[in-house]
């Protein structure tokens, strides 16, 4: 196993573009997209409407080197601070296989 860095961004769906155009521009290259996902915070309740998904946040999920998580907080900062939204950073171990 490797140690690394996990990010978990949550944003509105429509905003998932930047976060990964933030991400890919310091070296992050691998990440998953979890659509739909719900919630409260502090701009109210992000619920599945499921008519236009306009209004539904998603979730970026990635796996990086620790030297890399603070060039990509440097960059998705100011995106949820415009769009809302949260950075959850973490340690874990990566399976190689």
């Amino acid at each position: 196993m490797k140690p690394i860095k996990r990010m978990e961004i949550v944003i509105g769906t429509v905003h998932a573009d930047r976060v990964i155009e933030a991400l890919r521009s310091v070296g992050v290259t691998g990440y998953t997209v979890i659509n739909g996902v719900s919630g409260s915070g502090d701009r109210g309740t992000r619920r599945i409407d499921g008519v236009s998904g306009a209004f539904e946040n998603c979730m970026v999920i990635s796996a990086c080197d620790e030297s890399l998580v603070d060039p990509a907080v440097k960059k998705i900062k100011p995106i949820l601070k415009r769009f809302g939204g949260l950075c959850l950073v973490s340690d874990a171990q990566w399976i190689m296989h």
